[in-house]
């Protein structure tokens, strides 16, 4: 008797366990349960969120008054068309040097890609990336962008990242009967001197190569765009600039903010004499570079592709490609 009466506790005890294991195992599947039905929700108040807050335009306000860009739309906004045969038999190379500005080129190769297929403008777009240790040179950027560009584009823009068009009226196009600026003077947010041709700028391919490109002697921020007008003169390349018009100054959108990305603006060494003559030898015949790395990228939607380049300097004849 005393020997079964110990054993009753037992069988008790463990009927106890089982129930308290029952209930536990019960509570967790709530737990879980809860814990779906949670993320469920901010999962859907998330979509929500995107949907209604971004937008595959650049936003009125932004770096001028204090904001960063809106990010663009996520990529099922963009329109995915680069190369519809039926828009017509030439094809443009957005040429855009580019150092470090991440920030915008974010905003810019989404907003681009969108823009021009509004314009029914085939097109490939370039990031030519400085990725060596001297200081930016735009002007070889661009003369090396205009040699990987391949065969199958037969016009470039040379295009600033920090600039984007606004109005759908400027064209893009084709421009046979000599170079286009986009960017004009009477356009620019900040550049309204008459021999102004930077920004945006188009040419056919064969009109850049008689101009032998651009002044590879030009490091550091300015200038190459004034010593390329006059290589335009001296080829008898007549230049053209948008007409009718009526946005103005409100044309374009600038996004460079000076007080977060300055500009390397020094005159070193010689540099502040030669920065004004002529480059009567060198240009496309004289560039010096090596393609470290070629990618195919996507940004929100929008292809582009991405060349990582090494720029040569001669130090003999422009010291000032280094700042020491």
């Amino acid at each position: 008797m005393m020997h079964s009466s110990r054993r009753k506790p037992v069988l008790y005890f463990k009927e106890e366990n089982r129930s308290r294991v029952f209930f536990g195992i019960l509570s967790r599947k709530c737990s879980i349960f809860k814990l779906f039905c949670v993320c469920v929700v901010i999962g859907f108040a998330s979509l929500l969120w995107l949907q209604l807050s971004c937008s595959g335009e650049v936003p009125r306000r932004g770096v001028e008054d204090g904001t960063l860009p809106r990010q663009p739309c996520p990529p099922e906004r963009q329109a995915s068309a680069t190369d519809d045969p039926s828009w017509g038999p030439h094809k443009l190379a957005l040429l855009i040097p580019f150092r470090e500005r991440f920030e915008e080129l974010m905003v810019f190769v989404p907003y681009m890609h969108s823009f021009l297929n509004k314009l029914k403008v085939r097109h490939k777009i370039f990031v030519i990336n400085q990725v060596d240790h001297y200081r930016f040179n735009r002007a070889s950027l661009i003369n090396a962008g205009f040699l990987e560009s391949g065969n199958d584009t037969d016009y470039i823009a040379m295009h600033d990242v920090d600039l984007l068009p606004l109005n759908e009226d400027l064209d893009y196009g084709f421009p046979d009967q000599g170079p286009f600026h986009i960017a004009s003077p009477e356009l620019h947010p900040l550049y309204h001197y008459k021999t102004y041709v930077g920004g945006i700028l188009l040419l056919t391919k064969q009109h850049y190569q008689m101009c032998n490109g651009m002044s590879n002697r030009f490091w550091g921020w300015g200038r190459e765009d004034d010593e390329f007008y006059r290589r335009l003169k001296a080829a008898g390349l007549q230049l053209f600039r948008p007409t009718g018009i009526t946005t103005g100054y409100k044309t374009f959108r600038h996004l460079h903010d000076p007080a977060w990305r300055k500009r390397d603006q020094k005159r070193v060494a010689s540099q502040k004499q030669e920065q004004f003559k002529v480059d009567r030898e060198g240009g496309l015949s004289k560039l010096r570079y090596s393609v470290d790395s070629k990618r195919e990228l996507t940004i929100s939607g929008a292809p582009c592709t991405l060349i990582n380049i090494l720029l040569d300097c001669d130090l003999n004849e422009t010291p000032w490609c280094l700042l020491s």
